[in-house]
């Protein structure tokens, strides 16, 4: 089985957007970040990779993720595809390349593209994904290479509101 886990950015600054790569992450951001990814932790959820935009809100976000769930916050990854945007098509050609070794990966980036890839990798979603929504998919697939729009199943869907 293959785990993507895909996290939208916490609450971001409501100004800068001028500079939107530079948008900060607000106190709350940077709390909900902590509440969801400990959440995770108690959950024994473990990333063998992250990968995230490279926006500051989004990099801040995985920052937080990797110091509560013990992955190193220089191994995060960044695709500046992700925040750039891409096609459902193009997100699953990006899952397809990640190494066989990693079995769970987070992905941390923005709405709508992040939406879109939670409601186009699941069989089905009726959900939202407010700033620092998380959601597992799971795939019955041993190889990244598998991995198939409308294949995925959900594992969780967490959100800082049901954990406070």
């Amino acid at each position: 089985m293959k785990r993507v886990i895909i996290v939208r950015h916490g609450k971001a600054v409501p100004y800068g957007y001028d500079d939107d790569f530079s948008r900060d992450l607000q106190d709350r951001g940077k709390s909900d970040a902590a509440l969801v990814s400990s959440e995770l932790n108690q959950r024994k959820v473990a990333p063998d990779l992250m990968v995230s935009s490279p926006a500051k809100r989004a990099l801040k976000t995985a920052r937080i993720f990797a110091d509560n769930l013990g992955f190193s916050q220089n191994k995060i990854q960044e695709v500046e595809d992700i925040y750039d945007g891409l096609t459902t098509g193009e997100f699953v050609d990006l899952i397809r390349e990640l190494p066989e070794e990693a079995e769970t990966v987070f992905f941390f980036g923005h709405n709508p593209g992040f939406y879109y890839y939670v409601a186009n990798l699941l069989q089905s979603f009726h959900g939202d994904m407010p700033t620092t929504s998380t959601v597992g998919i799971d795939f019955d697939v041993d190889s990244w290479k598998d991995v198939k729009a409308r294949s995925g199943s959900l594992a969780f869907h967490l959100v800082p509101r049901m954990l406070k």
